[in-house]
């Protein structure tokens, strides 16, 4: 997601939180004070702008390389996978598995717990993942959820898209879709899209209603879908599609 305007470049902060050194708001920071030198010259302006390709940029003057292109894999994480880099109880990651299909150095867009199954948006920016993750952005994520008790609420679950609050924290707008067809007993399946994906929010919300969550399986996150991949699989999003997804970009 290369920040280019009628200026020649990128922002210089966009470079620096692309390449990991600080949030884009500590990059700032840094450049009004003088730490941050462009080709041998303090640039203390936070609209200076920079060419990937022909500047040399310094932090407290040590080299600053210079970020990859983005790049975004999509992975289906099977339940029973954790999303962490190290697990002390060994079972098997999101990244362990990411580095067995060859991918550099990566991080998730958003987690899912342990039991939980579907899509993990990987990339190689985290800048990229802070920007999506970002309330301000308010990118959908959209489950099908399978609920199981002994009455399904519906005006209870339709209410949710007012908002709710449960011991004390806040859970924005989720809006709930049924699905009669897909009604077995007790067992009911959903389609929930929210917003805000605080953790363990859906399971939390149901709970709070009387209903368990047995199955829950992440279909999309923002402008991305699991779209028929399969458990365990990661699939890059190629150049030409992520331009069509990300035209800011």
């Amino acid at each position: 997601m290369t920040e280019t305007t009628k200026e020649t470049g990128t922002r210089l902060a966009k470079v620096l939180a692309q390449c990991g050194v600080a949030s884009r708001r500590q990059a700032e920071v840094l450049i009004q004070s003088g730490r941050v030198m462009v080709n041998g010259k303090a640039a203390t302006e936070v609209t200076t702008f920079v060419d990937l390709e022909k500047d040399s940029i310094t932090v407290d003057r040590k080299p600053v390389d210079l970020p990859d292109r983005l790049r975004i894999w999509l992975y289906y994480k099977p339940p029973g996978v954790i999303t962490t880099h190290r697990d002390p109880e060994g079972r098997p990651t999101v990244f362990e598995a990411a580095k067995a299909a060859g991918l550099p150095h990566v991080v998730s867009v958003g987690r899912l717990d342990l039991n939980s199954e579907g899509l993990i948006v990987l990339t190689n920016q985290g800048s990229f993942a802070h920007y999506a993750e970002a309330p301000k952005t308010a990118w959908k994520r959209c489950y099908r959820v399978r609920v199981f008790g002994d009455t399904l609420p519906v005006n209870q679950l339709l209410a949710l898209k007012k908002g709710i609050t449960i011991e004390g924290m806040y859970y924005d707008s989720i809006d709930v879709d049924f699905d009669p067809s897909e009604k077995g007993g007790r067992n009911t399946w959903l389609m929930v899209t929210l917003t805000e994906g605080k953790n363990r929010e859906i399971r939390k919300v149901m709970n709070h209603l009387g209903l368990s969550v047995n199955r829950l399986i992440r279909l999309g996150y923002g402008p991305f879908l699991l779209d028929g991949l399969k458990p365990g699989v990661i699939q890059e999003v190629s150049g030409r599609k992520l331009k069509m997804l990300l035209p800011e970009g």
